[in-house]
């Protein structure tokens, strides 16, 4: 019984550490875009051993900017197809949604997706009561 209690409690105090296809965080960090390819999915392979567009270097060139403190501002994009990369973990990007921008916490489960899968653009329609005449019942109502 003590050792079952034991072991219960050695179950609790361990972390999972993150790792993405058998590599750790910092592994992730240091791989060059070649290496990092050859892990992701199809889709996201073939864009980044293709090239990035102009709007996305552009962002990359702003992050890194960021990540050594010489940009000062939020880092702002409307370029919802960019891939999450491993050195965007743990910055906060505002992304735009259409007529705003949202500001994601990039966390590391979201490497390898797309900027526009992390910021909805549809919300759910909350419709309100029916108008006038919509229903036969609100025919018999008297307007004034």
């Amino acid at each position: 019984m003590l050792e079952e209690q034991e072991g219960r409690q050695n179950k609790i105090k361990m972390v999972k550490k993150f790792t993405y296809r058998g590599h750790t965080l910092e592994e992730l960090k240091t791989m060059d875009y070649k290496e990092l390819a050859k892990l992701m999915p199809s889709r996201q392979r073939r864009v980044i051993l293709k090239g990035f567009t102009e709007d996305q270097k552009k962002l990359l060139k702003k992050i890194d900017k960021a990540l050594s403190g010489q940009y000062k501002k939020p880092v702002k994009t409307h370029c919802r197809n960019m891939i999450v990369l491993p050195k965007m973990i743990d910055m906060i990007i505002h992304i735009h949604k259409g007529n705003s921008f949202i500001p994601v916490q990039i966390q590391p489960e979201s490497i390898g997706m797309y900027f526009g899968e992390l910021v909805l653009t549809r919300q759910k329609i909350q419709h309100s009561a029916p108008g006038i005449g919509a229903t036969k019942s609100s025919a018999a109502v008297s307007v004034k």
